[in-house]
């Protein structure tokens, strides 16, 4: 898991989570969005977007599970062949700004049979920037134009 302080209220984490086309701009490994369920964030939604570099992308999704803004999000990460994860998004008010939480559990396929060390250290690795691509979003007011 990850935390990282930012300068805004949670409420604008939450307007970047809203905006499914923002994905990739935040989510490290994504590259594109190829379309976003016009429910999206509501359980049981989801936006569909592609990851890795051209020409070798996969084309999956990421469903919504939970959603109660302005505090926490459970998304459903497909990136098969490599597997699912569920990502949990906790945020805090704190002062003026706010604390995010992420967290990024294996839940299915290969991914799940990395040991454990590995796995965490590649996460915790990817979450840092995902963190600061997050900050950058919703300090910058990301999605309320």
């Amino acid at each position: 898991m990850n935390y990282r302080s930012m300068n805004c209220p949670p409420e604008n984490v939450f307007t970047v989570l809203a905006d499914g086309w923002l994905y990739p701009s935040w989510v490290v490994g994504a590259s594109r969005m190829r379309n976003v369920d016009a429910a999206w964030p509501t359980p049981g939604s989801a936006i569909h977007h592609s990851v890795g570099v051209w020409p070798a992308l996969i084309d999956d999704s990421t469903s919504a599970l939970e959603w109660d803004p302005p505090r926490h999000a459970l998304f459903k990460a497909r990136g098969w062949p490599i597997g699912e994860a569920h990502v949990a998004l906790d945020v805090k008010a704190r002062g003026d700004g706010c604390v995010v939480r992420i967290t990024e559990e294996a839940t299915a396929g290969p991914g799940r049979f990395v040991p454990l060390f590995l796995r965490d250290s590649v996460i915790r690795t990817r979450n840092v920037e995902t963190l600061r691509r997050l900050a950058f979003l919703a300090e910058g007011g990301a999605g309320t134009a």
